[in-house]
């Protein structure tokens, strides 16, 4: 993966980044995940805590009828996981080559009632994961294909006239992130790019010419 990659955050892991203090402030190990490799389970006993010191991890949910819901995509330095129930609510794989430093959910909790400034950022955390949920309630139940997807390459922030970028997840992770089939993802890809907003040298290059064609494009 490319540094230009790593470091392309989007919103939903980005509102995730301000548990800095937690994540310095507990011991963990380093585990190293290979790309496709289960973090955890949804339903599992929320037993740990998650960093991720390089690469990418997706969360998501099964819905009952076999389909898959992304709800994120969580980056270098993002912590994901931290739970308030005793289980995990979201299924994490790693998406790329991962290394994540993993912190006992025990040793959290000891930190939480012995430091008030941790405690506030936790309770900050969980504001912010829930403006999340309402922002992506509000790209899954408003906005058109197109909007949707021009809207997730927003979110990456690639740097618009640069390199092409290889973005680690690959279409059908767009598509079950922004609740369309990988069809519908192609197709509108296929348009940005005879609008000349992007480029796209391969199916997972991307590169951006004019964030503000997308932003026009998004509705923004």
């Amino acid at each position: 993966m490319s540094v230009a990659c790593d470091q392309a955050i989007s919103v939903a892991a980005r509102s995730t980044r301000s548990l800095d203090l937690v994540a310095s402030a507990v011991p963990g190990i380093h585990v190293t995940y290979a790309a496709g490799e289960e973090i955890h389970g949804e339903g599992e006993p929320a037993i740990y805590g998650y960093r991720i010191i390089s690469g990418v991890v997706r969360t998501f949910r099964v819905l009952p009828d076999g389909r898959r819901q992304v709800e994120g995509f969580h980056f270098h330095g993002d912590v994901f996981s931290m739970e308030l129930g005793i289980n995990y609510e979201l299924s994490a794989e790693a998406v790329a080559d991962t290394k994540i430093l993993v912190m006992k959910r025990s040793l959290i909790d000891t930190l939480l009632q012995n430091d008030p400034a941790v405690a506030r950022e936790l309770l900050m955390w969980s504001y912010q994961t829930l403006a999340r949920a309402r922002e992506q309630m509000m790209l899954l139940g408003r906005k058109s294909a197109s909007e949707k997807v021009a809207s997730f390459l927003l979110q990456l922030e690639i740097n618009p006239g640069g390199e092409a970028v290889a973005i680690p997840m690959c279409r059908s992770d767009i598509a079950d992130y922004l609740g369309l089939t990988v069809e519908t993802v192609s197709r509108v890809l296929a348009q940005l790019e005879r609008t000349h907003a992007i480029d796209l040298p391969s199916s997972r290059k991307i590169r951006v010419n004019s964030r503000e064609k997308l932003a026009a494009l998004a509705g923004m």
